[in-house]
């Protein structure tokens, strides 16, 4: 068996689109430190890339740059190996801005290394179990519904479940981008979340996922509760037992009281989900309920 170089990226990944959200989106997990770091890259408007084995980073930028000219994700992956005189040890999975897909494996990559394509999607992995790992997570992107960021996450975690990398876990990474989708809506980063070292990363990143769900998404209508006055009896009880409302200095105003509900909210980073006087998200009275007593 060839010895495997130290900076191999022994990695399985799929890139995938939304074509309904407008998000392209990249999934990813290697027997390597920080992976996120490395393998993916993405553009809203332009496509996705996922580039491991011995990775070359530039495919991220150079790719991205091809894909914004127009270039379908075939002929953007094309013209990177073909001006990459180490492309036998490369692997790269592309969506263009249309969800076109494409992937590579060089004939140098260690076993199993392999790829495939659907619709809208492309899924790759080296240094694998065996072929199961990426035809397990192209079958689960196809016939998961719902979010991009949760199909890519289900993909990824069905390739482990079928085998995954040959060498072991590490980290993982999800990358989703879509127009004005990052915080506050100065960049395109709807999701950029990382596990850089975890006995089980895929695991830990999905639910940092639910982390993010839970902080950065937009209230449901169905979740708007109105603040009536046996809600409010209870959310007082709740901010004293937290420490956002003194025992010996209760609220004896509205005003007092939404000020206590608002540092709470602030506190906890609830900005996305915070609403007008009168009104509160279900999901925030749920996470205050089951935080720990002040000390």
């Amino acid at each position: 068996m060839k010895r495997i170089p130290k900076d191999l990226i022994a990695t399985f990944s799929i890139v995938g689109y939304d074509p309904d959200a407008k998000e392209w989106g990249v999934a990813v997990q290697s027997k390597f430190l920080g992976v996120g770091a490395i393998v993916p890259f993405a553009k809203a408007g332009a496509g996705a890339i996922a580039t491991q084995s011995l990775a070359n980073m530039s495919y991220g930028p150079k790719g991205l740059a091809l894909l914004e000219e127009g270039y379908r994700a075939e002929e953007a992956l094309d013209k990177l190996i073909k001006e990459d005189p180490d492309r036998a040890m490369r692997q790269v999975g592309i969506i263009d801005a249309n969800g076109n897909a494409a992937t590579f494996t060089g004939e140098d990559c260690y076993e199993w290394a392999g790829g495939i394509t659907g619709t809208h999607y492309a899924a790759q992995g080296n240094i694998l179990v065996g072929k199961e790992t990426v035809l397990a997570m192209g079958e689960t992107f196809e016939r998961t519904t719902g979010p991009l960021a949760e199909r890519l996450l289900a993909a990824l975690d069905a390739g482990q479940q079928a085998g995954g990398d040959r060498r072991g876990r590490q980290s993982a990474a999800l990358l989703i981008v879509r127009e004005k989708g990052g915080y506050g809506g100065y960049n395109d980063r709807a999701i950029d979340l990382r596990v850089d070292d975890h006995p089980d990363p895929i695991k830990e990143l999905i639910r940092l996922y639910g982390l993010h769900q839970l902080y950065f998404s937009k209230t449901k209508e169905e979740d708007i509760l109105p603040i009536t006055a046996d809600l409010k009896e209870e959310l007082t009880r709740e901010l004293v037992r937290t420490g956002f409302i003194k025992k010996d200095a209760l609220p004896e105003s509205d005003d007092a009281f939404y000020q206590a509900l608002t540092a709470f909210l602030h506190t906890e980073n609830f900005e996305e989900r915070e609403l007008p006087r009168g009104q509160i998200d279900r999901a925030v009275v749920e996470f205050l309920k089951q935080m720990p007593d002040a000390t």
